[in-house]
C-alpha cells in the first residue's frame, strides 16, 4: 500500500472521529479537526508531513514504495 494512501486514510478517520467526538461530547474536539486540516494544508504548501516521516521509519523499507535501504553492520 502506498504511504499517501495511509495518510490521506489516517487524516480522514481522525477528521471523522473528532466530528464525531465534538457531538457527543464537547465541540472542543473541533480543534483536533482544525489542526488536521492544518497540517493537511501545510503538507500540500511545503510538501513535507510529519506522519509521513513517522510511517517510513515504522514501516519497512519494502513496504514503501522509494524507500532508501538501510544497510547494518
Amino acid at each position: 500500500m502506498k504511504i499517501e494512501r495511509v495518510i490521506r486514510g489516517f487524516a480522514g478517520t481522525v477528521i471523522l472521529a473528532s466530528l464525531l467526538l465534538a457531538h457527543f461530547q464537547s465541540p472542543y474536539w473541533l480543534w483536533l479537526t482544525a489542526f488536521v486540516g492544518a497540517n493537511l494544508l501545510q503538507s500540500s504548501l511545503t510538501r513535507w508531513c510529519l506522519l509521513e516521516s513517522i510511517l517510513r521509519r515504522a514501516m519497512p523499507s519494502d513496504a514503501v514504495p522509494g524507500a532508501k535501504k538501510e544497510k547494518t553492520a
